[in-house]
């Protein structure tokens, strides 16, 4: 190649370069050029269609906040839950709700002797309608499109390396929703309003094993997990 072509071939390339360096949608799936509201609309239709999603943060109810890692799909999920320093294992199959927990939860006692056994947690518990939800995958979602006030397209960020658009309620105020740039829209990060915790969504449609547990490792406690100690 000629010196002058060769030249004229960098700078030619050189420009293109600075173009995509300064357009941050540059490469995307282009959601980011959407109205807040439309992308918001495309994260909750990506979260519907996807069979599984792994939810792990934390979340403030009540006066309370739960640490939670939860694998989740449409018949159940399983995870851990920590709150108030216990941390104990959810497990739903179905309409039944298992859970395993230590000393810590129970009492050193009752603890000791359901070591490494689940609790069949009865429907009539109150404990069941509240740790059902941990691992309900359509309550959790619905509860990440609840941005409060006007709706507005954010900052492009990241989270875990992917980058996304920030929709965010009222310059963030009223909640912040993180959406992939990349691939499906999926819903990546959402940070609740009034700082009441910030939820991570990752293995968007990644499979995983869900079954009851063996019997000869359930305990039946009756009418009331929440009594037993």
């Amino acid at each position: 190649m000629f010196p002058g072509r060769r030249s004229a071939l960098l700078l030619i390339l050189g420009a293109v370069c600075a173009g995509c360096a300064g357009d941050p949608d540059a490469g995307t799936n282009g959601v980011a050029k959407l109205s807040p509201r439309t992308i918001e609309k495309r994260a909750r239709a990506a979260a519907g269609t996807a069979d599984t999603v792994r939810m792990s943060g934390t979340v403030s109810s009540n006066g309370r906040t739960y640490r939670l890692d939860m694998r989740l799909r449409g018949n159940g999920g399983l995870g851990e839950v920590t709150a108030k320093g216990s941390t104990f294992e959810l497990l739903r199959v179905g309409d039944d709700l298992y859970l395993k927990a230590g000393a810590d939860f129970y009492g050193d006692e009752v603890g000791a002797k359901l070591k490494n056994k689940y609790v069949k947690v009865p429907t009539g518990d109150p404990a069941y309608r509240q740790f059902t939800g941990f691992t309900d995958k359509e309550v959790l979602l619905d509860g990440l499109f609840v941005l409060d006030g006007t709706l507005a397209v954010g900052d492009h960020r990241s989270v875990d390396g992917t980058r996304t658009i920030a929709v965010t309620g009222d310059g963030g105020n009223g909640g912040t929703l993180d959406v992939s740039l990349e691939g499906t829209p999926y819903p990546l990060r959402y940070e609740r309003a009034g700082g009441a915790g910030t939820l991570t969504l990752a293995d968007w449609g990644k499979d995983f094993t869900l079954r009851a547990p063996d019997a000869d490792h359930v305990v039946d406690y009756g009418k009331s997990v929440t009594s037993a100690g």
